[in-house]
């Protein structure tokens, strides 16, 4: 009989979003099971088997002396490290503090700021470990781990899409907001995973998914500017999810406010 591969989930600096698609996966992982031996996963068992582990899959980004510690211990027991959702990816939403001063942000969230450790801003794992595969999303979508893990078993390189959230809605005959309603949806420059849930409902994408590949991000800009946009909500489109993207956090910048305006 084979040998299961032992997989392992791991949360650092984050909601908890990223770890439901495991869950939701259900009639999916039963058929897993004969595969894949679940060794470490809090949110669903409190029967924790340690490591070495072949796959694991971490959300969160790193915010603290502590998630360094413990990310490094989780890549010295691993010999594929994924990382899960814009938090581990990127630093996710908490990396908007990354710009700003971190007692100001300490004071204006926490009623007692001197009790708050942490780092004054929130990196994606890469920053502090090598890192084998990344899967984006705010969620991540349970179809790209579960073929994530299904081309592991096979021993193949997993193949991440590198198409826009547009492809999607064409491919699901969604009037382009864009065009119908003039609004300024981000699905121009974000990578697909979700489906095109937002613009499925008639709003505009959010950029849960992250920069696309090679993303025209002067263009999208202009074309904000071009309906009504200021240039401050320009900034504010980027900095909402996934803020601390490389190719968002640029083109934010373009248009974040000069000292004294504002």
């Amino acid at each position: 009989m084979k040998q299961k591969i032992k997989v392992a989930v791991f949360k650092f600096t984050s909601c908890s979003g990223c770890q439901l698609p495991f869950l939701n996966m259900e009639t999916e992982l039963l058929d897993l099971a004969e595969a894949v031996e679940i060794a470490c996963f809090a949110m669903a068992s409190s029967a924790v088997h340690p490591g070495p582990y072949d796959v694991a899959f971490v959300e969160g980004g790193i915010s603290c002396a502590r998630d360094v510690e413990r990310i490094k211990m989780v890549r010295e027991q691993t010999k594929i490290l994924v990382a899960i959702g814009n938090c581990a990816v990127h630093g996710g939403p908490q990396a908007l503090r990354n710009r700003l001063p971190f007692d100001e942000v300490k004071s204006a969230v926490y009623p007692q700021p001197d009790l708050v450790e942490g780092y004054p801003t929130s990196k994606g794992l890469a920053e502090y470990v090598p890192v084998d595969g990344f899967l984006e999303g705010c969620p991540v979508d349970k179809g790209h781990l579960q073929d994530y893990i299904v081309s592991v078993l096979q021993g193949k390189a997993p193949e991440v899409s590198t198409r826009s959230v547009c492809l999607e809605c064409k491919m699901k005959n969604n009037v382009c907001v864009i065009v119908a309603e003039g609004v300024a949806c981000m699905g121009v420059v974000t990578s697909a995973g979700c489906g095109a849930l937002c613009p499925s409902y008639d709003r505009g994408c959010y950029g849960c998914f992250g920069p696309s590949a090679d993303p025209n991000l002067s263009a999208f800009s202009n074309l904000c500017r071009e309906l009504g946009l200021t240039g401050d909500e320009v900034q504010r489109k980027y900095r909402y999810i996934v803020s601390n993207a490389k190719a968002f956090r640029e083109e934010a910048d373009k248009y974040a406010p000069k000292p004294g305006e504002g």
